[in-house]
């Protein structure tokens, strides 16, 4: 069984037991989150697309920890006019351990 489900504007194929980063999403503390966007389930022979959600599933994932990704450089020249600037950005993320895909078929 897997689904794929959107989180902070980016669609993601999980199965159980599957550890992703996702953009920082605040939990407030907590330790479980509830991510109920979920385009597609596909269970055994059977699959379910969302218009645009599929009614009655969701997906239950554990916070394991909040952390930084790759630093990504953004840097512009103009050629002739002595003008450049160097920008860098790290995206801050959290990382999920899926622990359940709900799903019931109505």
């Amino acid at each position: 069984m897997y689904a794929v489900i959107e989180v902070g504007g980016r669609q993601y194929s999980v199965k159980k037991n599957d550890l992703i980063e996702v953009e920082k999403q605040d939990t407030k503390g907590a330790l479980d989150i509830l991510l109920d966007k979920v385009l597609l389930v596909v269970k055994d022979k059977t699959v379910e697309i969302g218009r645009p959600y599929v009614k009655g599933a969701k997906v239950e994932a554990e916070v394991v920890k909040n952390l930084k990704g790759e630093k990504t450089i953004a840097y512009k020249y103009r050629r002739r006019k002595s003008s450049h600037w160097t920008k860098g950005n790290r995206q801050e993320l959290t990382q999920l351990k899926i622990k359940d895909i709900v799903f019931s078929l109505s």
